[in-house]
């Protein structure tokens, strides 16, 4: 097995729940991928990282994790290539800075969007919109996992390119492989 497959077959382990679980979306789904399961750990997250450090565009100049979930991916993406990481809120703080994006300045910076887990896109779309009115110049986004629900045909009308590193469907297919040749 290459890593690319050992790596899918780890996340999955780690993150495969399955049940009745409401998405972000509203959608309804069966199984579910618990990402803080990969994000808490420190040697997975770290081969997710660089295997997402291959798709960051030479042009990026702030990884721009998304709460909460892309933050933890974002700050260990920024230690293995040099970027400097924000972190984006789902709505600006009403108190201290009250900032929507911590971490430094957006306007006119070319912003990659960091994120876990996407099935809609939804909270791309609107984090990039909130960030795009403050100044920063957004077209790709990062995720670990693409549940194969659209999200990247939605981003694409929303002037933003999907990278992910996984579809749903490999994590599966590698699991698959594993349990085959046990």
């Amino acid at each position: 097995m290459n890593e690319r497959e050992s790596l899918a077959a780890a996340i999955y382990a780690a993150a495969h729940i399955e049940g009745d679980f409401t998405l972000r979306s509203g959608l309804r789904a069966t199984e579910y991928f618990d990402k803080y399961q990969f994000e808490a750990d420190p040697v997975l997250l770290r081969r997710i990282a660089q295997g997402l450090a291959a798709l960051v565009p030479t042009n990026t100049e702030v990884l721009a994790g998304l709460e909460l979930g892309g933050v933890p991916i974002a700050v260990m993406l920024s230690q293995l290539t040099g970027i400097p990481a924000l972190f984006v809120r789902k709505q600006a703080k009403t108190y201290g800075t009250c900032r929507l994006a911590e971490g430094g300045d957006v306007d006119g910076r070319q912003l990659l969007i960091v994120e876990d887990v996407v099935t809609t896109g939804g909270q791309i779309i609107v984090s990039a919109d909130d960030l795009r009115t403050q100044g920063a110049v957004i077209d790709t986004a990062l995720c670990v996992i693409d549940r194969e629900s659209n999200g990247p045909e939605k981003l694409a009308a929303a002037g933003i390119v999907l990278e992910p590193l996984y579809r749903s469907s490999e994590l599966e297919a590698a699991r698959a492989r594993v349990a085959g040749s046990d």
